[in-house]
C-alpha cells in the first residue's frame, strides 16, 4: 500500500514538470518529500538499498505521469484553454500556504525575508514579459547543442521548488516540441534535452542543499516569490462574463486539489 501511495505522489510530481507554470519541486514540498529526495539522490551510493526503496515508487510514478499526462495536457491546452490555465494557476496558488507553514516550521518569521519574496516575484514577472516576446521554435531550427542546453535550465525548475521547468522551455522557446516529442516518444528531441536535464539536476541539487542548509527561511521565501510571479504567464485571456466567472472557478477548484494533496 505504502508503494501505491509513493507512486502515486510520483505520478503528480511527473505530471507537475509538463504542467505550464506548475512546479515539481513544489508539489515535493507539498507532500514533505523534497529534502529526502535530494539527500537520496546527492547520496545514492551510500545507501543504496535504503535509497532506491524511496526513490523507485517516486520515479516510476514520475515517469508514467509524463508519459500518460503529455497527451492529455496537448488536447487539453489546445481544446479548453482558459479551464486548463485558470486550473495550474488554482494549483500553483494553493500550494503558497503548505510553502509558508513549511518554513514556519523551522525557522521563526523574520521581516528581511519578505525581500526575498518580492525581488523573485519581480524576476518571475519579468519572465512573463520576456515570455510573451519569445519566438516558438520548431523542430528543423533547434541543434542539439541548444536543446541540451534547454534541458540544462529546464532542471532549474525540476530541482528549485516555485520554479518552472514549462515556463524555462517556454523561455528558450521549445515547449511545444518537447510536449510534442513526449507525446510521441520523438527521441531525437527528447535524448538531448534529457542529458541537459540530468546534468543540470545533479548540480542544482547540490547548490540547492546548501542554501537550504545555511539560507534556509530566505530560500523558502525566494521560492514562494517565484511560485506567484510564475502564476502570471498562464492568465488566460478572457472576453466576456462568462469566461471570467469559468476562470475564477477553475482556480478555486485547482487550490482545492492542492489543499488535499496536502493531506496526503
Amino acid at each position: 500500500m505504502h508503494f501505491f501511495k509513493e507512486c502515486a505522489k510520483g505520478i503528480a510530481i511527473g505530471t507537475g514538470a509538463i504542467l505550464p507554470g506548475v512546479s515539481s519541486g513544489v508539489l515535493c514540498v507539498i507532500f514533505g518529500i523534497y529534502e529526502k529526495l535530494l539527500d537520496a539522490v546527492l547520496s545514492f551510493f551510500k545507501k543504496p538499498k535504503e535509497n532506491i526503496k524511496f526513490l523507485l515508487p517516486i520515479f516510476l510514478g514520475a515517469l508514467i505521469g509524463i508519459i500518460i499526462f503529455s497527451k492529455i495536457l496537448n488536447y487539453l491546452l489546445f481544446n479548453y484553454t482558459i479551464q486548463t490555465k485558470s486550473m495550474f494557476i488554482g494549483l500553483i496558488l494553493g500550494s503558497i500556504p503548505s510553502l509558508i507553514k513549511q518554513v514556519n516550521k523551522k525557522e521563526k518569521f523574520k521581516l528581511r525575508n519578505i525581500l526575498y519574496m518580492i525581488i523573485t516575484f519581480s524576476i518571475g514577472l519579468s519572465m512573463v514579459f520576456i515570455e510573451n516576446n519569445m519566438p516558438e521554435h520548431s523542430v528543423e531550427t533547434v541543434n542539439f547543442a541548444y536543446l541540451m542546453l534547454s534541458g540544462f535550465f529546464m532542471s532549474l525548475g525540476v530541482v528549485i521548488p516555485g520554479v518552472s521547468s514549462t515556463v524555462i522551455l517556454m523561455l528558450m522557446g521549445v515547449y511545444t516540441i518537447y510536449l510534442q516529442s513526449i507525446a510521441n516518444m520523438y527521441f531525437p528531441i527528447l535524448i538531448p534535452i534529457a542529458m541537459g536535464l540530468i546534468i543540470g539536476g545533479f548540480i542544482f541539487m547540490k547548490l540547492t542543499k546548501i542554501l537550504l542548509e545555511k539560507f534556509y527561511a530566505s530560500t523558502l521565501y525566494g521560492i514562494i516569490g517565484f511560485s506567484i510571479g510564475s502564476t502570471l504567464v498562464l492568465i488566460p485571456e478572457l472576453v466576456t462574463t462568462n469566461e471570467v466567472i469559468i476562470s475564477i472557478m477553475c482556480i478555486i477548484c485547482g487550490a482545492m486539489i492542492v489543499r488535499e494533496m496536502s493531506k496526503c
